[in-house]
């Protein structure tokens, strides 16, 4: 098993079922929180906090969107039964201690988004002799950089005042969707033959 993608054909790209797979695993997770965050989205602005989420429901937009077009794909007859697994995993869950539907739902949003920008790093399994060029290599090394740009929101929103008394329940919730992700991406990696540590 290895820790990079490939191996990589004579042009340096990434086999076409390794793309299909990894890119079906970042659609399923960033369409996920695009759909969230356009739920989440208030009919009016009323106050500055909300205009991010406004920018970060277009981001994720803009990732699915990079990826369905630059990933060469392939059918994949194991997508059926994985893509459902995953969609399953980014619903809401109760957190513990808190009642208020509203601050779950917005805790769990922020807890998926920060697992998945911090917990998934697809262009550290690119080889050093990758093809630069290439759309797909090109699309991952661009996903990696937007999502350090997304989780300080997340980072702020998790660590701020409005959260300091449920401070515990969210430590909790962030740990569970942390340990979940990670546990869907290495199986994801390990299905086509990616040591998952190298990502991790």
């Amino acid at each position: 098993m290895s820790g990079f993608l490939g191996p990589l054909d004579s042009d340096g790209r990434v086999p076409r079922q390794q793309q299909t797979r990894v890119a079906a695993f970042l659609i399923s997770a960033h369409g996920a929180l695009a759909r969230q965050f356009a739920f989440a989205l208030p009919a009016r602005f009323e106050a500055a906090w909300q205009t991010e989420l406004n920018a970060q429901f277009y981001r994720e937009s803009e990732i699915v969107s990079l990826l369905m077009r630059a990933t060469s794909w392939v059918p994949d007859i194991a997508l059926g039964y994985m893509t459902a697994t995953w969609e399953t995993a980014w619903l809401p869950a109760p957190i513990e201690g808190i009642a208020d539907r509203s601050l779950a739902q917005a805790i769990h949003l922020a807890t998926l988004a920060h697992a998945v920008h911090a917990g998934i790093r697809p262009a550290a399994l690119l080889p050093v002799e990758a093809n630069a060029q290439d759309p797909f290599v090109v699309a991952l090394r661009r996903i990696e950089f937007e999502s350090g740009r997304l989780l300080q929101a997340q980072i702020l929103y998790l660590k701020g005042a409005d959260l300091l008394p449920h401070r515990d329940a969210v430590s909790a919730a962030l740990e569970k969707r942390h340990a979940a992700i990670r546990k869907l991406w290495r199986e994801t990696l390990e299905s086509i033959g990616i040591e998952a540590s190298r990502s991790e």
